[in-house]
C-alpha cells in the first residue's frame, strides 16, 4: 500500500542531485527518485537515497615484481545501511571511477531490499587492468587495499565480495589480511568479513554459478507474465563470462537454447542452439569467444547479433551496454538484465515503446548477493550446507521477490522495473518509519 502517510519531525528534504546528470550514478538515482514518486514516499527518505552515506577513497603503493613501486586508487562508497551492515562488491577494472562506484551502491542497497536481507548497500574497487598483474603482485595489491580500508570493513559492518575483476582467490587474501589486522578478528575467527571466498576458506556451495542460477529462477517465475514457457525458449547474451555462461546452463536445464552470444572478442550464433559446455570451456581456456568453431555456427557482426529473433535477450557484461540504437536493433520479448545497470535511460524509453518487458538487475542480479548472505550466515553459525540446501534457500528468496516485483506492477500500474524499485525504497522507508532519524 501506499506509503504517505508516514510522518517524520524533518522538515521538508530536497535531495541532492548527482553532480553529472550523464553518469550511471545519475542513472541509479533517477530509477530510485521514479519509485519514490511512485510510491509517495516521504521527501526525506528521497533525500538520504540520493546520496552514499559514507565514500572512502585511498591511495596506496604496491611493490611491483620488478622492485618499483606503483601507486593505486581505490574506493570503498557506503551508501545506506538502514537493514543491516553495508554488503557489496571489489571490482578490479581499468574503468572504475568514484561515479561509476557510487551507482553500483545505490543498486546494492535495492538490491538488498527486494530480496529482504538484512543488508545495506556498498560497493568498492580498484582502477586497474588485473590482467597486467602477476599474481603475486595482485595479492600485494589486494592486501594493501584491504589494510588501507581498515575499520572501516568488517563482518558487522562492511562486508566485501567479488564483482568484476576480482575471483575467490582476492576474497582468500582479503580475509587473511583482516583477520591479520584486527586482533578481534582473529581471536573470534570472523570468516565473515568477506563472502564468496573459496570453499576450503570458508566459501559456500553454489556461490560461483549464484548470480546465473538466481536469473534463472527469475525467468522461471516470470516467464508466463509473456506467455512464455522455457522449453524451447531462445536465448541470445551478452557477455559470457559467470553471469552470462551460468545462466545459459541453468535455463538449458529447463530446455532453454542460446542461438547467439557475444563478447568482447566476436559474437556466434546458431538457430538451432550452441554447445554451452563447451563454450564454457573455450572462454576459460582462451579468455574470448573468438576462434571458436563448431557445426552449424556462423561468426556474425554486432547489428546482426542484437538484432537476431529470440524470446529472451540477457545483457550479462558491463553498464550501459544497451543504448538507444541497441534499443532499435533488439528483436526480443524480454530483456533480463544479468548486469548491473546495462540499459541506459534512453534504452529503456525505447523498450517500452516497442513493447519490450525490461526485468531490472536489482531483481535479475541478486542471486550472487543472496548466496553471499547465505555464506555470512554460514559463517556467523559455524556451519557447511551442502549445494542442494543452498539452492533451495536461494530459490526461496529469489522466487519470493519476484513475487512482490509482480504484485507491485499490477498495484501501482507500472512495469515491472519500475515496481521492483518500489518494492525496494518502500522497504527502505518503512525501516526509517520504525526507527526514526538520529538524534
Amino acid at each position: 500500500m501506499p506509503i504517505a502517510n508516514i510522518t517524520t519531525k524533518l522538515p521538508h528534504a530536497e535531495p541532492m542531485e548527482p553532480a553529472d546528470p550523464n553518469s550511471l550514478f545519475a542513472m541509479a538515482v533517477a530509477s530510485v527518485n521514479d519509485a519514490c514518486g511512485t510510491i509517495q514516499a516521504p521527501d526525506f527518505v528521497k533525500a538520504i537515497l540520493s546520496q552514499p552515506k559514507n565514500e572512502l577513497m585511498v591511495h596506496f603503493p604496491v611493490m611491483m615484481d620488478d622492485g618499483h613501486y606503483r601507486l593505486f586508487k581505490g574506493y570503498r562508497i557506503q551508501h545506506n545501511n538502514i537493514l543491516g551492515p553495508y554488503k557489496g562488491g571489489i571490482r578490479y577494472h581499468a574503468d572504475v571511477s568514484l561515479d561509476d562506484v557510487k551507482a553500483l551502491s545505490v543498486w546494492m542497497t535495492m538490491k538488498c531490499a527486494v530480496m529482504r536481507l538484512p543488508f545495506g548497500g556498498a560497493k568498492g574497487g580498484i582502477k586497474v587492468d588485473p590482467h597486467t598483474l602477476s599474481s603475486t603482485e595482485l595479492m600485494r595489491m589486494t592486501r594493501r587495499l584491504t589494510s588501507a580500508l581498515g575499520g572501516n570493513i568488517g563482518p558487522e559492518i562492511d562486508i566485501p565480495a567479488p564483482d568484476v575483476g576480482t575471483n575467490a582467490q582476492i576474497m582468500d587474501w582479503m580475509m587473511d589480511t583482516y583477520l591479520n589486522t584486527h586482533q578481534e578478528g582473529r581471536q573470534q575467527g570472523m570468516l565473515q568479513v568477506v563472502t564468496g571466498k573459496s570453499v576450503g576458506c570458508g566459501g559456500s556451495e553454489g556461490r560461483e554459478k549464484a548470480t546465473g542460477q538466481g536469473l534463472c529462477y527469475v525467468l522461471l517465475e516470470l516467464l508466463p507474465e509473456f506467455r512464455l514457457k522455457p522449453a524451447g525458449l531462445r536465448l541470445s547474451i551478452l557477455g559470457f563470462g559467470n553471469v552470462g555462461s551460468n545462466t545459459a546452463q541453468a535455463l538449458a536445464v529447463h530446455g532453454a537454447k542460446l542461438i547467439a552470444v557475444m563478447d568482447h572478442t566476436c559474437a556466434l550464433r546458431n538457430i538451432h542452439g550452441l554447445p554451452i559446455p563447451e563454450l564454457q570451456q573455450h572462454v576459460q581456456q582462451t579468455g574470448g569467444l573468438a576462434g571458436f568453431t563448431a557445426a552449424g555456427i556462423e561468426v556474425i557482426d554486432r547489428e546482426a547479433f542484437y538484432r537476431t529473433e529470440v524470446d529472451v535477450f540477457i545483457p550479462a557484461a558491463l553498464e550501459r551496454m544497451v543504448d538507444a540504437p541497441v534499443a532499435q536493433w533488439l528483436n526480443a520479448r524480454v530483456v533480463a538484465e544479468g548486469g548491473n545497470g546495462p540499459v541506459t535511460p534512453a534504452g529503456a524509453a525505447i523498450l517500452r515503446q516497442r513493447g519490450i518487458a525490461l526485468l531490472p538487475a536489482i531483481l535479475c542480479n541478486a542471486g550472487g548477493v543472496t548466496v553471499s548472505y547465505l555464506e555470512w550466515v554460514q559463517n556467523k553459525a559455524g556451519v557447511h550446507w551442502e549445494l542442494n540446501r543452498v539452492d533451495r534457500e536461494l530459490q526461496k528468496t529469489i522466487v519470493l521477490a519476484a513475487r512482490r516485483v509482480r504484485l507491485a506492477a499490477h498495484q501501482y500500474e507500472t512495469d515491472l522495473s519500475t515496481a521492483a524499485f518500489c518494492v525496494a525504497v518502500e522497504h527502505v522507508a518503512r525501516a526509517y518509519k520504525q526507527r526514526g532519524i538520529f538524534p
